[in-house]
């Protein structure tokens, strides 16, 4: 199975991401590591090659029969769907996840009080995040608004939202 994550900075999506992988034991991949690793190895200006990684990865794994939770903003169509067509290719099923938080004032202050956990990641400021262009997700199977919710109580809610879909693996 491929969890397929998205949504905006701060909104929860990492966390959230990085339990549901330990939950189930899957391979967690995330597209920020991969770039700020390509970015140490001298390659400034980054358009997909981050997430092109990140989908080769997916796929190996995939094949072998590992599920993958891949953690990514996939603002755009194009980025959900390149992940639609890993699962196809690695002939497995897919889920696609959507997290959101419906509240401006406690987004804003999460975007603003973050600590990265990745070194020399630079974190998007708040006028970053909001000026991003996020197209619609049309064909979203969970979105999951962490907006008033503690991680722990956003990461049950994640696993009670799968669990309604499929049994957990």
């Amino acid at each position: 199975m491929l969890y397929i994550f998205g949504g905006l900075p701060g909104t929860g999506k990492t966390e959230l991401a990085k339990g549901l992988a330990s939950a189930i034991g899957a391979v967690y991949i995330r597209v920020d590591t991969i770039e700020q690793s390509l970015k140490e190895c001298g390659l400034s200006q980054l358009y997909d090659e981050g997430y092109r990684v990140a989908f080769a990865l997916a796929l190996e794994n995939l094949k072998i029969g590992l599920s993958v939770v891949a953690d990514s903003t996939n603002l755009i169509s194009e980025s959900r769907q390149a992940w639609v067509n890993v699962a196809k290719n690695a002939a497995t099923t897919y889920k696609e996840i959507e997290i959101v938080c419906s509240d401006k004032l406690e987004h804003r202050e999460r975007v603003e009080n973050r600590i990265s956990d990745i070194p020399n990641l630079n974190l998007p400021s708040w006028h970053s995040v909001v000026s991003r262009e996020y197209q619609p997700w049309l064909t979203v199977d969970i979105t999951l608004d962490t907006a008033g919710k503690t991680p722990s109580q956003s990461q049950q809610a994640l696993l009670s939202l799968l669990n309604s879909f499929t049994n957990l693996e």
